[in-house]
Order: C-alpha cells, then structure tokens, then sequence
C-alpha cells in the first residue's frame, strides 16, 4: 500500500460537524476502516493526521481548538481492546472548560498548550501530547456543551487554579467566576478546599473577597426576589434584641407585624490543606459558627418569630419559590400567637 493508495472504494462519508472528522480507531473499525488503512492516510503528504493515540482526524491542517478537544476526549476515553466507543467517563476541565463556559479571563482554545481532562482515578493510561488526564476518586456529574462533556464551572475553576502558575491569573478567574455569576462562592470554597488549594495565600486572601461579593450578590437577589414578587417591603439588615435584654441576632430582611424573618446562608467551608491540626480547628470554628447560628434562630423562634432559611443558591435558581415561601409565613402570621415585643435597631 502506498500514500496513494485510495482508502477504499467507497469512501466514509463525512458531513460538516466537526465531532465527525475527528474518530478514534475504534469508530474508524466501525466505519470499515482498519487501523494499518488508517495510518496509511497520516503518512506525509497525507489526507489525515494522527494527533494523539488511536484518534485520527479526518483532515490534513492543523486540528482546530474543538477538534483538539475532542480528540482529547477520544484519547482518554479510549480502551485497547474494548468495542465501545466514545468519551467514556471523562470530560473536559481546567481552563478549556473554562474557555467553553465563556470566562473572558480564560484562553482562546487554540492557545492552551494541554486539555485537562477528569478522568477516574482507576483509569490505566497516560497523559499524552496535549492531552492532560487530571485523576479523580469522585467524578461529579458533568454539564454539556457544544455536545461535549464538561465538568460544573467550580470543579473546572479549582483545576484549572492547580495548575496556574500566574497568581494574578488565577485570582482573575476566581472573581469572574463569581462577578459574571458562574458559580456560588460556596462551591468554589468547596472545590478548592477539596483540592487543598487554601494553603496558598493569594488563593485564601481571593477566598474572603469572594465570600463577600458572594453576600452582597445574595442581598441583591433578595432585594430583587421582594420586588419583583411584590411581597410587602422588609426592614433590611435589622439586628433584633429584647427590650433592656440581650441582643438576638441579625437577620437580611423582617417584617414587624408578621414577625417574620429571613436569612441569608452564605456561610462556606473553609478546610486548609497545609496540616491536620489547622483543618481541625477550622472544622471545630465552623461547628461553633453553625452552633451559634442554631441557637439564635431558635431563640428567636421560642419568641414567636418565623425565621425563613434562604441560599443565595435557592435565590438565584427558584426565586419565585422562594418568594412563594417567604408570602406563605406572611400569610401564617394571622394564625400563630403575637411575637414577643422585641427591639429593632440596624445591623451593626
């Protein structure tokens, strides 16, 4: 067989989509198409080329950015001997993910020098060329776009942070992640705790910012949800206490007549990576914090006042949910015993 040697006498027909000229041997051997008249097609001069191994593209330039995205995803979904085909478990993460999910802060596709894929930790291959296989114990479920398996924006961010070596990049992918709306603070504190990425101190000192753009971010949702469900208007970010007793905690929004309160969950782990003894501190502070937080709503319920438990993730997913919950208690009010006389002063 020689370079020109035709393929075959009846030619796989390819159409336009770009998943359909980038085939692991695999679909080749579906396709009729054995791997010795597959290679022959990649020779110099050739109508195809092989960027990874077992995964031919069906064209002689260079692959584009999805093409190279795809046969990433080829290549480590690939299993010698195995009649499947496919993307298998893995999916797309670190920046190309990033890049697909729109961050501006992220690189075109076809200036990253490696796709990072998730793979399962059990897998049996190895990185090759651009493609980068990043090892789980977990693998979360992923999200589609373009037709291609990615994993969620905070699971994403956290890889594609490890693998940052430019701070002040990483802390712009960070606040955009939150900025535009990509993803809840908490999620990304999770992932990144997850990945034991805390220990740097730009990635913690970025942590603090985002868990307070992740709050005001909150507030104005919450602000929008009354408004726009038009629920009777709240006091805003009132502290309540009894009169000439001891103060009983803040709360986001409250309405004195119906004693109704609502607040805010925007609380995230915060699990360091450097040391056993600094993770269990961090883990007994938290437990003290969700501890206190109990107590004070249960202090203010035993005085009568609802209090109504909100995410910034409830609030940006079901807003007219949670309005729903939030005019229920109002509604309830006329049906419950008076709240006790307490005093409103505003959040200090």
């Amino acid at each position: 067989m020689t370079q020109n040697t035709p393929l075959s006498s009846h030619p796989i027909r390819l159409s336009a989509h770009v998943e359909q000229r980038v085939l692991s041997v695999e679909e080749l051997k579906a396709h009729g198409v054995s791997p010795a008249r597959a290679a022959a097609q990649c020779r110099d001069g050739g109508p195809w080329q092989q960027p990874l191994p077992g995964v031919y593209v069906l064209h002689p330039g260079p692959p584009d950015g999805e093409e190279r995205l795809r046969s990433a995803l080829l290549y480590a979904g690939r299993r010698r001997g195995a009649a499947e085909t496919g993307y298998g478990e893995g999916m797309v993460t670190g920046l190309a993910a990033l890049t697909l999910y729109g961050f501006s802060a992220a690189p075109p596709l076809g200036s990253l020098d490696q796709i990072d894929v998730l793979v399962p930790r059990t897998r049996r291959l190895r990185s090759a060329r651009y493609a980068h296989l990043v090892r789980t114990a977990e693998l979360p479920s992923p999200v589609r776009l373009a037709g291609l398996p990615v994993a969620p924006v905070a699971r994403a961010l956290a890889d594609a942070v490890a693998g940052i070596g430019d701070a002040s990049t990483a802390r712009r992918l960070l606040a955009e992640a939150v900025r535009a709306g990509h993803c809840e603070p908490t999620a990304v504190v999770r992932e990144l705790s997850r990945a034991k990425l805390l220990g740097r101190a730009y990635v913690l000192h970025t942590v603090d910012s985002l868990l307070a753009e992740g709050r005001a971010s909150a507030e104005c949702r919450l602000y929008e949800m009354v408004r726009t469900y038009d629920l009777p208007e709240p006091m805003w970010n009132v502290d309540l206490g009894l009169p000439g007793g001891p103060h009983l905690g803040g709360v986001d929004a409250y309405w004195p007549n119906e004693a109704v309160a609502v607040e805010l969950d925007t609380r995230a782990p915060r699990h360091s990576a450097l040391d056993d003894d600094r993770r269990q501190e961090e883990r007994a502070a938290e437990g003290t914090e969700w501890s206190a937080y109990t107590a004070e709503r249960e202090r203010l319920e035993r005085l009568g006042v609802t209090v109504v438990h909100l995410t910034p993730k409830r609030l940006q997913e079901a807003p007219e949910q949670q309005a729903v919950v939030v005019r229920t208690a109002l509604m309830a009010a006329a049906d419950r015993d008076p709240a006790a006389n307490l005093v409103i002063l505003p959040r200090r």
